[in-house]
Order: C-alpha cells, then structure tokens, then sequence
C-alpha cells in the first residue's frame, strides 16, 4: 500500500508571514498524522524561509509515523539530519535559492558525493532516497550511490497529464519498473494532486510513498484539513 507523506512546508510559510505561532507546525502535524497520513515531510532550506531547523527538532520528538527530511545535503542539513536522524533522508540537488525543487540528481556525475553522504546517514540508520527524473540510467545511478530509494519528480507528469494521461504516465513507468529491476524502493513528489494522484497511482501500484505539500495544503484551504487527508489518502488506494 502506497503511504502518503504530507509536507507542512506550506503551514510554515503562513506563520512565517505573521511572526509567532500561528498557525503552529507542530501541532499541524500532529493532527495531520491523527487523520490517517503515514508520514511527515519537511524540506528546510539554508535561509529557513519556511521550515526552521528547530522546527525539525521539535518535529522529531513528537511525530509518529515517519519523518521524512529533505533536501540538499550542505553542511548544514547535514549536520541537521545526523542530529535528528529521522526515518528517511530525501536528497534533493536545490540551489541555495531555489524556489522549489527543479530537477533530480545526475546519479552519476554526483556519484561519490551521493555515496559519501549515503554512507553517513547510513551509519545513523536513515533510509536514503535520492531525488531524480524519470531516466532509467539515473535510476541505475542511484544504486552505485547507496541509495535504499529514489523518489521520482512528478513535476512533468503532473504538467503533461491534462492533455494525455498515457504519455504523462509512460517515462514513469519505466524509470518504476527499473528501480523494481535494481531493487530499490520507490517514491514520488511535486505537484500530485486530487486530479492526478490516483492514475499515477493506479498505474505504478508499488509505489511506496507519495510526498505532497503544495496542493494538499491548498486543497484544505477549501475542504479543511481532515477532510482533504481523507481524499488523498483515499486516491493512493489506486
């Protein structure tokens, strides 16, 4: 079954925007995982423009499931990441000030960095996934860099789905089948959403974990938050 990771970034940038304590992450997601989602998902950045890295430590103590941390592995999220050690460690290639997240790893001109960090992380028993485009070799890559997951960017699915579900769908489908071939586990993220989870879902069924935050949070905004956990939950069945 296909678990579903509820990134709170979102929740951080509206107290952010105030100062304070409102509307407070913490206890988001603690309701958030009382409604059925199977893990949290976090991605501080350097400039802690949404998450703070107190954020992470104060998400560690208190959620249930599976904290899942993402991001580009600085120094500094490093440091962050062996400190907390959550379940699962997501390596994302972000620029400093990247918006949002745009690409995946070239799994093989970063190789030994991705290793050398794989292994750190390892060494604290984190899951490592390893952020990448629909290209099998990338796939492949991701094996040589030790990794236990690569977690597939939907940004191009999500964009190409409203014009032809089958083509969006088809590099997935491959890069999927090649991470079962090499045996690593697999997830996916970046602008699934109510339109167009369940397809990707229906079509990849061993897809382990879905991360959604942007339209998940936005989505509450007219359903409320219980309410549109259960409608997510309810596309990963497929």
């Amino acid at each position: 079954m296909t678990k579903l990771s509820v990134n709170i970034n979102k929740i951080a940038v509206i107290r952010n925007s105030r100062g304070g304590n409102m509307p407070d992450v913490i206890e988001a997601a603690r309701r958030i995982e009382g409604f059925g989602a199977q893990g949290i998902t976090v991605h501080p950045r350097p400039d802690e423009r949404h998450i703070r890295h107190n954020d992470v430590r104060e998400l560690r103590k208190v959620v249930t499931t599976e904290l899942n941390v993402e991001g580009n592995p600085f120094d500094s999220f490093t440091d962050l990441v062996m400190e907390v050690v959550p379940t699962q460690v997501t390596l994302v290639p972000d620029s400093r000030d990247a918006i949002t997240s745009n690409a995946g790893w070239d799994t093989v001109k970063y190789r030994d960095f991705l290793r050398e960090k794989a292994e750190l992380f390892h060494s604290k028993g984190i899951r490592v996934s390893v952020f990448v485009n629909p290209d099998p070799a990338m796939v492949r890559g991701a094996v040589e860099c030790g990794a236990d997951r690569v977690e597939l960017y939907t940004e191009a699915y999500a964009s190409a789905y409203g014009a032809s579900p089958e083509a969006a769908i088809r590099d997935y489908v491959a890069a999927a089948e090649e991470a079962r071939r090499v045996g690593l586990g697999l997830n996916a993220g970046h602008d699934l959403n109510l339109d167009n989870l369940r397809y990707f879902i229906s079509r990849i069924p061993f897809t382990d974990e879905v991360s959604i935050g942007h339209a998940l949070i936005s989505d509450a905004l007219y359903y409320g938050l219980e309410k549109t956990v259960a409608m997510y939950l309810d596309r990963v069945k497929g």
